[in-house]
């Protein structure tokens, strides 16, 4: 891959920003598809993936956990998670403390699925990042980091505990 096309020393202004808003979009775009046809021959959407995702980093997540991440409505967590249920590839426990909670975690099959599907996410993304280099990584997660509200940040560091 080529060098990449190095930063403008004005980097605030309206090209370097619609730039950056390019390549995010592109980016994710690409990397998402390399999904979908998998997903597509399951009778899943995006929507599915990033259930199974988020319940992968973290078993036992609560709906209410869920329904925060994904920042979607009960409605259409609700039909995202009747799907994965239906399919065999979720499945809900009733919370030890508090029995109104529902648990959320991935069945064997669900669990091999969204293996399958980070793996082909984890094929793009390292060949991306191998080829940008480690300092590129860290600036990359930095801006990434910063387009997330400061009370948000704790959820996300939080799936990697």
């Amino acid at each position: 891959m080529a060098a990449p096309i190095p930063a403008s020393p004005l980097f605030l202004r309206e090209p370097e920003l619609r730039r950056g808003i390019e390549l995010l979009y592109f980016g994710y775009s690409h990397l998402t598809r390399s999904i979908d046809e998998r997903l597509a021959t399951s009778g899943l959407g995006r929507a599915h993936h990033r259930a199974l995702y988020f319940i992968a980093r973290k078993p036992d997540l609560t709906v209410s956990e869920l329904l925060a991440l994904l920042a979607i409505t009960k409605q259409s967590l609700g039909r995202v998670l009747t799907d994965l249920s239906e399919r065999g590839l979720v499945e809900t426990r009733t919370g030890v403390q508090d029995r109104r909670q529902r648990l959320l975690r991935l069945t064997e099959t669900g669990t091999a699925l969204e293996a399958e599907l980070f793996d082909a996410l984890r094929e793009k993304l390292s060949a991306a990042y191998s080829s940008a280099g480690q300092g590129a990584v860290g600036g990359f997660w930095a801006v990434l980091e910063g387009l997330i509200p400061e009370e948000e940040r704790g959820r996300v560091a939080g799936l990697g505990r």
